[in-house]
């Protein structure tokens, strides 16, 4: 059963100014001081706003361990009321799939069609790579956690010092969640208080979080400002056709296949977008699914009516596999780029290998980098060479905005796919008037 009961609001005056214009407004700003900065070579200005955009990121970053772990326990001992919850799982995986094939043969279609290696200035002689590949048994390395959360340091020794960063793998974190939530199950009325505590933990993250995601239009022109100060649009000019496969065959994808999955499902496109757009618009300029991952689950429950006991499974589990900008469109269009800058012809069977590598691969590198890491694996596996990933890393900071923003609003389409067809979505909240997501209180779903 769903029950709808009224969060109150974060504390603090409401703001009029709606939270999408603010984002706007502050990536507008970002966008005008990041050329400023560019252009007339202002050294403390750039560093100020890469300064801003990487505290936004981490402190969403900060907030995602708690949340998926409360999330995801407290979601597990609901399941004694969901009686459909392996049918969930199962439709979630299938839809994930059938979305990661579709946008795979539009990255395909788009490369045969336009040549993008063919119409570049590039050369073998100037590819260059020292990175490592990814590997097929990364995904058994990433189920396995090394500690309770997953959380792993790395060390890095230089002549000023050595510096300590920690990183989690959310896929661990998850699997870490899910036993716990089916022990304190197993475990009955012993585990009440701490199932008690957790709900209360999990109300006290959201809270923190509500605050963060107030701060994203300060964070928005952090990231947008540092992404033109730092690298302008300088880098295009050799892989100008690339760039913008990348970029149409990801909009075809956003705007085109994903509304007609959601009309064909009965519902209305403009709602699904409208309801998804602040989760969308904070990828683009995070370039984190990660990092917008608290966001996108907010969304997915309070705009999109996905029951929440469903959503804190499909969204972190999407935001670590469900990539069909990253791990679907972009290597099968870099793929087909770097054969022909090599002068490699690739056929039938390789392109059904670019299919394979792009439903099943996400999951196998999940955890890790993802898009560096998808592109090296289907280079791997079609045996090309990897010294093509030099060729097209550096543009990619301006190929992850839209490749991100593609994979956020995949992780909220699916459950609310997911949703209508087993007859769960809250098509009331669906499709009632957009209200602002961090303006307005919001509904909590039991």
């Amino acid at each position: 059963m769903v029950n709808t009961a009224t969060r109150p609001t974060a504390p603090g005056r409401r703001i009029g100014f709606p939270f999408w214009a603010q984002v706007l407004a502050g990536l507008l700003l970002g966008l005008i001081l990041g050329a400023l900065a560019r252009a007339a070579d202002i050294g403390w200005l750039t560093e100020t706003l890469t300064q801003i955009g990487s505290i936004f990121v981490q402190l969403l970053r900060v907030v995602v361990v708690p949340l998926v772990f409360t999330a995801i326990v407290a979601s597990i001992a609901n399941l004694r009321h969901v009686r459909n919850a392996a049918r969930l799982a199962g439709q979630t995986l299938l839809w994930f799939m059938i979305t990661s094939l579709i946008a795979v043969v539009i990255g395909i279609v788009l490369g045969l069609a336009t040549n993008p290696g063919a119409n570049s200035t590039l050369t073998p002689e100037s590819a260059s790579y020292d990175g490592g590949s990814g590997s097929w048994l990364d995904f058994l390395t990433g189920l396995v956690p090394a500690n309770f959360l997953g959380i792993s340091a790395d060390t890095e020794v230089s002549d000023g010092g050595a510096s300590t960063s920690l990183s989690f793998s959310v896929l661990q974190l998850i699997v870490v969640a899910v036993a716990i939530g089916i022990a304190a199950l197993k475990a009955g009325e012993k585990a009440e208080p701490f199932l008690a505590f957790n709900r209360s933990a999990l109300e006290i993250v959201q809270q923190v979080l509500w605050w963060i995601i107030r701060i994203a239009p300060i964070g928005t022109l952090g990231l947008i400002g540092k992404a033109v100060a730092t690298y302008g649009w300088d880098l295009l000019g050799p892989l100008t056709v690339f760039t913008i496969d990348v970029y149409v065959g990801c909009a075809i994808v956003l705007f085109g296949v994903y509304a007609v999955l959601v009309r064909a499902h009965g519902l209305s496109p403009l709602k699904f977008f409208s309801g998804a757009w602040p989760a969308i618009q904070l990828a683009f300029v995070s370039r984190s699914s990660v990092g917008t991952m608290p966001l996108t689950r907010q969304v997915t429950i309070n705009n999109l009516g996905v029951p929440e006991s469903y959503a804190s499974f499909a969204v972190p589990f999407g935001a670590t596999t469900k990539m069909d900008g990253c791990a679907a469109i972009y290597p099968a269009l870099a793929a087909i780029t770097v054969a022909q800058i090599f002068g490699l012809s690739l056929d039938v069977k390789d392109y059904l290998l670019i299919a394979f590598v792009a439903v099943v691969g996400s999951a196998a590198t999940a955890g890790l980098t993802g898009a560096t890491v998808m592109l090296t694996l289907t280079l791997s596996t079609l045996g090309l060479p990897l010294e093509g990933v030099g060729l097209l890393i550096a543009i990619d900071p301006i190929l992850d905005m839209i490749r991100t923003a593609t994979n956020v609003a995949g992780q909220a389409l699916v459950p609310t796919l997911v949703a209508k067809r087993e007859g769960i979505l809250d098509e009331a909240i669906y499709n009632s008037p957009r209200a602002d997501v961090v303006n307005t209180p919001e509904p909590v779903r039991v």
